[in-house]
């Protein structure tokens, strides 16, 4: 302990070997456990079809429960290994035209739900130096946020911008339902969320894929919102991606 604190570099250096060795174990766990959970699920929609019939209205809504559980914790599971994948995945960076991209999102959003009426406001030129797999997974992940909670909104809105801050500020700003600031810390931890289940779909996975593209970038990401009154989240990069 005396020697870390004498030598912080190496005290951060045991910091950052013990979080990897944390996130490969986590990767592990969750790669594994799918396969006893496909087999619950597996059974347990056997017996749903094969036996639903002589089971009585609790014995029916007991197995749905099993089924839904299974099915949520599947997605759980996915998230981890998304997250893992992340971690993993080797950068490559380029110049890259997040204008281009975004348009493109939000065109294959639109496509999928061709009654909503949402405005989309995109300046062209918008570009960043980052890895454009990962980089494009991060913002589909706020468009998408973006188009889910402005889905309540008779005209929703969607604005994707940068501020000509140092380093410059990208943002994904929409008109939906917001959320209270004094849950913003629970944003960006894998499956944490500011709306109940019951309200949106999603098993909070997103925001922290988000965040760890971006602290892979060098970068950070933050929010800003109110309940009912939209939300506005932003996020750096740095120039020089971690390799």
């Amino acid at each position: 302990m005396a020697d870390e604190k004498a030598n912080p570099e190496k005290a951060l250096a045991a910091l950052e070997e013990s979080r990897r060795e944390l996130e490969s174990l986590t990767y592990t766990i969750a790669h594994d456990l799918r396969a006893p959970l496909r087999t619950i699920d597996g059974f347990a929609r056997a017996l749903s079809e094969d036996c639903g019939e002589k089971l009585d209205a609790d014995g029916r809504r007991y197995l749905q429960h099993v089924l839904d559980s299974a099915q949520r914790m599947s997605g759980m599971l996915e998230g981890l290994l998304a997250l893992g994948r992340i971690q993993r995945a080797e950068l490559h960076p380029i110049r890259i035209d997040l204008s281009t991209i975004a348009r493109g999102i939000l065109q294959r959003l639109q496509a999928a739900n061709p009654s909503r009426t949402v405005e989309v406001v995109i300046p062209d030129g918008i570009a960043a130096e980052g890895d454009a797999t990962l980089l494009t997974t991060a913002l589909d992940v706020l468009l998408q946020n973006a188009w889910k909670f402005t889905r309540g909104r008779e005209a929703g809105r969607i604005e994707v911008g940068v501020e000509p801050t140092t380093p410059a500020a990208y943002f994904v700003r929409d008109n939906g339902t917001g959320f209270d600031m004094t849950h913003a810390g629970k944003l960006f931890g894998p499956f944490q969320r500011v709306h109940s289940e019951k309200e949106f779909e999603g098993v909070g996975i997103g925001l922290a894929c988000a965040h760890r593209i971006l602290r892979r970038h060098g970068g950070r990401i933050w929010a800003d919102a109110a309940p009912d009154q939209g939300a506005t989240f932003y996020f750096t990069l740095q120039a020089s991606p971690e390799a």
